[in-house]
């Protein structure tokens, strides 16, 4: 708030990332242990209102942003975020159980086993991919020369470390774990291409003005929640991603109907199809994690999925800015289209392919405790 220039700014938004990277994983972790402790085998009801909160908040950013940014300028965005911050702190303080310290046989602090550099490398294998997406016809293919080997040397590192960052060994051993990263990934690009790519093609190509473009994306989000709240009681996943995939395909489809001359309605229709998977799927992912994912890593597995997801906007991005140019014209929305058509085709295709999928769910069985690395399919279990 008090930043006299945008150097200062960069870094204070990078201390903020410590904190809000922190956030979805802690969370995911509290959920875990939590249902472990009171014996309540199936969070649907919290991880629903996880995802609602996210969709809600999505609704009530963009509004509230410009109401600040017209009453105090920029910095009040910025002041905003000083009491609901001492809020927290106040509120976690109170009702956030403790977790005791834990400590090494050898009375050393688990702090000190922290993987340095296997964090760095994988900051560098990301930082480097950032850079060639950024710009991937600018010639900078020694960015993916670097991205290979910065990810090598990571997976060589984890591999050997003490205490890995990321269990590189047991991640590769739980294939449906995997699965749901990459669907994670295909289902953010197309999620990421709609909301820049579209949204910059209703003021550039279709003529509307910033705000109303901002208002033609609120029916998303809406949609969004309404889908998330009726289906978040559901525990099966599986349904929801292969809807969420073919919802997805259909929003994609209908684009190619637009231009520069279509109707509001157009636009509208458009953009409550997608709201639907937009629901659907943010929930289904969520929950996919939690119960793939070891108990005892549930705070760096929710942390690849957001990680994951974030690839999943920065190949968004790159897709939008390599399609559209100098400008967001109709014949480059289609062609994003056909882009990200094709995308959701390959998340429906993941989707049908992964069978352990529809153990997630399953009545009668224990979610909390199955393992998909170890759990026998069900013929394997009828056999035995």
């Amino acid at each position: 708030m008090l930043a006299p220039n945008l150097a200062v700014l960069v870094a204070a938004r990078v201390l903020l990332g410590f904190g809000t990277c922190a956030g979805y994983p802690a969370a995911m972790y509290l959920i875990r242990s939590e249902s472990k402790r009171t014996g309540h085998k199936s969070p649907a009801g919290v991880l629903t209102a996880l995802a609602v909160t996210t969709q809600t908040i999505a609704v009530i950013g963009p509004g509230l942003g410009g109401l600040l940014i017209g009453a105090g300028g920029w910095r009040a965005t910025l002041a905003v975020n000083i009491p609901l911050a001492a809020a927290g702190l106040c509120l976690g303080a109170r009702r956030i159980p403790a977790t005791p310290t834990s400590r090494r046989e050898d009375g050393r602090h688990p702090v000190s086993d922290l993987d340095l550099p296997g964090m760095g490398l994988f900051a560098a294998a990301l930082v480097c991919l950032l850079l060639f997406l950024m710009n991937p016809g600018g010639g900078d293919w020694y960015l993916l020369v670097l991205t290979a080997a910065a990810a090598a040397g990571f997976t060589w590192r984890e591999l050997r470390a003490r205490q890995p960052f990321i269990h590189v060994r047991v991640l590769g051993g739980n294939l449906p774990l995997l699965a749901t990263y990459t669907r994670t990934l295909l289902c953010y690009v197309v999620t990421y291409a709609f909301l820049y790519g579209y949204t910059q093609w209703t003021e550039q190509g279709r003529g509307l003005s910033p705000s109303q473009a901002g208002l033609v994306q609120l029916p998303l989000f809406a949609t969004a929640i309404v889908v998330s709240t009726l289906t978040g009681r559901r525990q099966a996943v599986r349904g929801k991603l292969l809807a969420g995939a073919t919802g997805q395909i259909i929003a994609c489809a209908l684009l190619f109907l637009l231009n520069a001359h279509s109707p509001v309605w157009m636009l509208l229709m458009v953009v409550i199809v997608l709201g639907v998977p937009q629901g659907l799927n943010n929930l289904a992912l969520q929950n996919a994690v939690f119960h793939q994912a070891d108990g005892e890593r549930m705070g760096s597995s929710a942390g690849l999925l957001r990680t994951f997801g974030y690839l999943g906007a920065i190949i968004a991005s790159a897709a939008s800015g390599s399609f559209f140019g100098e400008r967001a014209d109709t014949g480059g929305l289609h062609h994003l289209a056909a882009f990200m058509l094709a995308v959701s085709v390959l998340f429906l295709a993941v989707t049908v392919a992964d069978r352990s999928l529809r153990r997630i769910g399953a009545d009668g069985a224990d979610e909390t405790s199955a393992d998909p690395r170890t759990d026998p399919p069900p013929d394997a279990k009828d056999e035995r």
